[in-house]
């Protein structure tokens, strides 16, 4: 494996490991309730700003990865679309870039 690869495939742990920590927190601290969360989200408009920020990411990460994945036909790259948005961008873009670089 190369060491762009092992850069990406940390990333994407890390990317998984670090917000889902946070996350977890978070419910531990106030409910497991999802809409909370999303009320947390948008609580003022710095946070609303980066909610839409990491929509919008996730959004062309989404389309990038289906267009490359239909066009190369390596469709294991698919799977980096439930992690970005079950885990976030953080996660899902590295998992991508660590999955497309796989030598053929």
């Amino acid at each position: 494996m190369t060491p762009l690869r092992l850069i990406f495939l940390a990333l994407a742990i890390w990317g998984a490991i670090h917000p889902m920590y946070w996350f977890v927190t978070w419910f531990q601290e106030n409910g497991w309730s999802i809409m909370a969360m999303v009320d947390a989200w948008h609580v003022n408009a710095a946070t609303s700003g980066l909610v839409w920020d990491l929509t919008i990411a996730a959004i062309a990460l989404t389309v990038f990865v289906i267009a490359e994945c239909i066009s190369r036909k390596r469709y294991i790259g698919l799977v980096a679309i439930p992690a970005t948005f079950c885990i976030g961008v953080s996660c899902g873009l590295p998992l991508y870039l660590f999955l497309r670089s796989k030598p053929d």
